[in-house]
């Protein structure tokens, strides 16, 4: 079987871990520190914030720009489902902002939404694909709200080859499936002093410039050392790892017949393919989960990143507003992914596109 994920670990990883083991420093430190400045390096941004999680780096994030009881804030239904709480956790209410065929969220869709309690905008690079973050940028500071992206599958993912950092507040995840990992862990990125400042002091009980002095009523969120090590040795990796995707995706989009369609990504924008996503057409002989079911039979993996958009998950189901989404619900319905992480050979690669063109060609019989 041709799995769906696969982290990319090896000696070097296992040896950083070794080292803060045997150092006995083990929670947050000195390779913290260092892991947060060669992130935000990478990442285009002046100041990174290492946290336990990437959905604790979102609710910090939210935190620090002053998101709270009784704010709105606009988001995507095609996400995971911590986007969304991240933000009811705040205590703001999250709106969703129907997905155009990126898969990201609408311009026209969120410009509708804004009103008198709108506070912020979470755009999300799903797939790694980066959104349409220009023109919500502007849209944004039409209306004097904030953007706070979610990056989460989005590591590496450039516009105009300018890395996201340079678009202001980004929040990454770097959990165990992600392009770069540390097992559990996530980061936020900002270039606004006040922001770091903020995450940095809540993620670790709100501590002051005093010892046991505290500011706030803080949390726990911290990263470990061990984490940090590891993440030290996965950055390094990212440009090879990012590489590597691309390619298999270039393969993909060369092999993979026109029976499916791909998410569109924008002009400039340079998708990290944290999945690599395609669309079937339902039709009366052919749906997402026959397709699905072919491959898994012929020793192929696959994954669908997300089967029920948000607004139609329970938690967000009570507030009783009827909230429609067609673009997510459909997307929900006929989208799948197929393996791209660096495990994959050529020859996996190669046998996928071949079973996927076998499929549609046998579709195709069926439906003459």
């Amino acid at each position: 079987m041709i799995p769906i994920a696969r982290p990319t670990l090896g000696p070097e990883e296992e040896a950083a871990v070794i080292e803060v083991m045997r150092s006995g420093a083990l929670a947050q430190g000195e390779r913290v520190r260092q892991f947060e400045e060669a992130f935000a390096g990478a990442m285009g941004a002046q100041f990174a914030v290492a946290t336990c999680n990437g959905t604790a780096a979102l609710y910090l994030a939210l935190l620090a720009h002053g998101i709270g009881p009784g704010d709105e804030v606009i988001t995507s239904p095609l996400t995971f489902i911590a986007t969304a709480n991240a933000i009811r956790h705040t205590g703001a209410r999250p709106v969703f902002a129907d997905v155009d065929d990126t898969l990201n969220i609408s311009l026209e869709a969120a410009g509708k939404l804004i009103g008198p309690k709108t506070r912020a905008i979470v755009p999300v690079h799903l797939h790694g694909n980066p959104c349409d973050l220009r023109a919500l940028s502007a849209l944004a500071e039409r209306h004097h709200l904030a953007i706070i992206q979610d990056a989460c599958q989005a590591i590496g993912a450039t516009i105009d080859d300018k890395p996201l950092g340079n678009f202001g507040t980004a929040v990454y995840s770097l959990y165990a499936t992600k392009n770069i990992t540390t097992g559990e862990g996530g980061m936020i990125i900002s270039n606004d002093p006040a922001v770091a400042q903020a995450c940095a002091s809540l993620r670790h009980q709100a501590y002051s410039s005093r010892p046991y002095i505290h500011e706030a009523a803080g949390y726990n969120f911290r990263m470990t050392e061990m984490e940090a090590a590891i993440g030290l040795v996965q950055l390094r990796k990212l440009p090879r790892i990012t590489a590597r995707r691309r390619e298999l995706a270039a393969a993909y989009d060369a092999a993979i017949g026109d029976a499916y369609v791909r998410p569109r990504t924008l002009p400039g924008h340079r998708h990290v393919y944290h999945q690599y996503t395609l669309r079937v057409p339902r039709s009366e002989v052919q749906s997402r989960d026959s397709v699905r079911e072919e491959l898994e039979r012929n020793g192929v993996a696959t994954g669908v990143y997300y089967p029920l958009p948000i607004h139609l998950q329970p938690p967000y189901l009570v507030d009783g507003s009827g909230v429609s989404c067609p673009g997510a619900e459909r997307a929900a319905l006929d989208m799948f992914s197929i393996p791209v992480h660096p495990g994959v050979s050529d020859g996996d690669c190669a046998l996928v596109a071949e079973q996927l063109n076998r499929i549609a060609g046998q579709v195709k019989l069926q439906a003459r």
